[in-house]
């Protein structure tokens, strides 16, 4: 049976990969992913982006707009999906 201090210690450790997930995507690469990359390499990356209008993601090209700051919406980009995910 899981006592308090089993939930704490669970609590501690998914506040902390939170935390480090926040910190940590400030440093991730501009650059697009690998998918990406090669739909612009091979020339359909236009075509994907008609077919598929942006409206239904949820962070569209990865940018969260409810915030202004750059480094904010990097963190949030992080937070949102990992709260979803929990």
């Amino acid at each position: 049976m899981i006592d308090r201090r089993d939930y704490t210690f669970i609590w501690v450790g998914i506040i902390a990969a939170l935390v480090i997930a926040m910190f940590v995507s400030v440093f991730a690469s501009s650059f697009p992913d690998g998918l990406e990359k090669v739909a612009e390499n091979l020339g359909f990356i236009d075509k994907a982006e008609e077919i598929v209008p942006e409206s239904i993601f949820l962070i569209p090209d990865y940018v969260f707009g409810a915030v202004d700051n750059e480094l904010w919406q990097t963190s949030l980009e992080i937070l949102l999906p990992l709260l979803l995910y929990l």
